[in-house]
């Protein structure tokens, strides 16, 4: 093993000598970005673990936190660990009755929330749950029964007044093997499971993720990254210890309708993401080129299909990409603040086009694989090395093999102990050998780099006896600028078929460069908008086996969403919601079998 068994809190405290900005993190509030100094940071770590310990919380009591990005949730989570206690986080869009199931599953015994908008719908459901001990807002409350963040740092700072060795002594008591968090997997089926990880879980999985990052903070005069996914999630969480570790400040958007104004003023060197939102921003530099004309037009879809067909084993011409990177390239580059270094993906797969088309523009995108239960990375680009369609290759100590049905299994220091309080559903996950089923079908190349297919339980099968991983196709559709979103279906049919939701907006563009007005109503059954989807279905299609084709589709107006529990908060679509929710629509595709 290269790692030591440590914790969370140690290798955050080392990132205190790398930073050279002084800042620890940033939220952006109100269009305004506060910025919290290193010192300010501990400062406020310090008060409220004592003041949590003011209030009984205890080493292995829970807390929960259910809150935005934001520089509190992180003095939060540092504060909670300093004390052995652990962090329960939960998503803000997660439904009432799963947060009141989280809090008396987990037992909670402090609930943070950021603002009275946030606790109002989960009020009604607290009061029954008597685990819940304290309610803590962190901007302020009217509500007279919960305390106010604030308060419980003064109560922390007179505590300390009082005791001044005690901070230190909880801390140093915490180690390796603490559980560090509970984190309840949204799921795209059943009941949330809580994922019990340790602190050595964590952090050992952060340092080897470390090692493949790929900026050198000393390489920049103040290094900066920006966040957008949530806290709750561990990608983004994990991502968070690291850029402590690394000495970078992380600047927590407000909108992630905004990020494009972050960008210019935050100017980042990196960031973590799903694929959806590099989707959308390729999805929105290929449309741009429709506003120009003559040889201006020709020159830019030129360097855009030219960064397209990029290949890290075989790149184009230097002379090729010095015209197209001083013409188009490095005027896409100042789009995400002209200093940024890479992109690290993970959540689901992303289309090889749009890795191709971010490295052929001169910007790192490395695609990179785990899962909650894995603390979260199993697998990545090594340092200066790229495959685009692979996930990558093991993080030091991690250990990946196919089963003979194609599901990865994963071993290493990283595995979870276990699902909270279900002894029975660990034993499916975890075997005695220490393998953990991962519920993803992949394959291994000859050199170990990992190629994940999808959901073992999203694969179907036709009628025909075929399966299909929908996946792959799904992500191929997207990747037009003019489908949004799609869901393939075609359980024991005879081929398959597709919800699609068109990109309206690019949609109403087109309509007016072709001279046609846009339907008012009944956008879905207009002639054009079904024509162009089959354009680019088409499209899709030539590059699909036989059977998986996509034969025919029915257009949704309106997105799938993560309140109407269509998808989960990283976007993953739930398929089991999506084929009761539209079942008319799935059965009209499948009316006439025969066709």
């Amino acid at each position: 093993m290269k790692y030591e068994p440590t914790t969370i809190l140690s290798i955050v405290a080392k990132g205190r000598e790398k930073n050279k900005t002084g800042i620890f993190s940033a939220v952006k509030r109100n269009g305004e970005w506060i910025e919290t100094t290193i010192e300010d940071f501990e400062q406020m770590v310090h008060d409220l673990a004592l003041g949590l310990y003011e209030l009984g919380v205890r080493r292995g009591d829970k807390v929960s936190l259910h809150a935005e990005n934001s520089t509190e949730w992180l003095v939060i989570d540092q504060a909670v660990l300093s004390l052995g206690a652990v962090v329960v986080p939960i998503y803000t869009t997660q439904p009432g009755e799963q947060i009141k199931y989280i809090l008396e599953n987990s037992e909670s015994k402090v609930h943070f929330v950021s603002d009275d908008e946030v606790f109002a719908e989960t009020k009604p459901l607290i009061k029954g749950v008597e685990n819940v001990k304290a309610v803590i807002s962190i901007l302020g409350t009217d509500h007279k029964k919960l305390y106010d963040f604030d308060d419980i740092l003064e109560m922390g700072h007179k505590r300390n007044e009082e005791e001044p060795n005690l901070f230190e002594k909880l801390r140093s008591e915490v180690a390796p093997d603490d559980l560090a968090t509970l984190i309840y997997t949204s799921g795209t089926t059943g009941v949330p499971k809580g994922v019990m990880l340790t602190h050595n879980n964590i952090a050992g999985n952060a340092l080897a993720s470390h090692e493949i990052f790929p900026f050198d903070p000393k390489d920049f005069d103040e290094p900066k990254v920006i966040s957008y996914l949530p806290l709750a999630h561990m990608f983004e969480r994990t991502a968070s210890y690291i850029y402590a570790y690394a000495g970078v400040p992380p600047y927590y958007i407000e909108e992630v309708d905004e990020i494009r104004d972050d960008f210019a003023t935050v100017k980042p060197i990196y960031m973590v993401t799903v694929p959806r939102l590099l989707e959308k921003i390729v999805t929105g530099i290929k449309v741009k080129g429709q506003e120009m004309s003559g040889l201006k037009k020709q020159l830019y879809y030129w360097a855009v299909n030219l960064a397209e067909e990029y290949d890290p084993e075989n790149p184009p011409a230097k002379w090729k990409w010095k015209i197209a990177d001083k013409l188009v390239y490095a005027k896409i580059r100042e789009l995400f603040g002209g200093r940024m270094v890479g992109f690290n993906v993970g959540g689901a797969a992303l289309s090889p086009n749009i890795a191709r088309f971010i490295n052929g523009i001169g910007i790192y995108c490395g695609l990179g694989y785990g899962l909650t239960e894995t603390s979260p990375v199993l697998t990545g680009p090594p340092k200066g090395e790229l495959r685009i369609g692979s996930s990558g290759k093991p993080l030091v100590d991690v250990e990946i093999k196919i089963a003979e049905d194609g599901e990865i299994l994963a071993r290493g220091p990283n595995i979870m102990k276990g699902y909270y309080k279900m002894p029975e559903k660990t034993e499916e996950a975890i075997d005695d050998d220490g393998w953990f089923y991962t519920g993803d079908i992949g394959h291994l190349d000859e050199d170990g780099w990992l190629f994940v297919t999808d959901r073992k339980k999203s694969l179907f099968k036709l009628s025909t006896g075929k399966y299909v991983a929908p996946q792959p196709i799904e992500n191929a559709l997207v990747n037009s600028g003019f489908i949004e979103q799609a869901v393939v279906v075609g359980s024991e049919h005879k081929f398959c078929g597709a919800l699609i939701v068109p990109n309206w907006e690019n949609m109403k563009k087109r309509f007016e460069t072709k001279g046609h007005k846009f339907p008012e109503e009944n956008f879905t059954e207009n002639e054009y908008v079904i024509k162009r989807i089959q354009k680019e279905v088409d499209k899709v299609n030539e590059n699909l086996s036989k059977w998986e084709k996509v034969k025919k589709f029915k257009l949704l107006e309106d997105l799938f969403t993560i309140d109407a529990g269509e998808i989960t908060p990283t976007l993953k679509v739930k398929r089991n919601v999506i084929n009761e929710k539209y079942k008319e629509q799935i059965d009209g595709i499948y009316a006439d079998e025969e066709s």
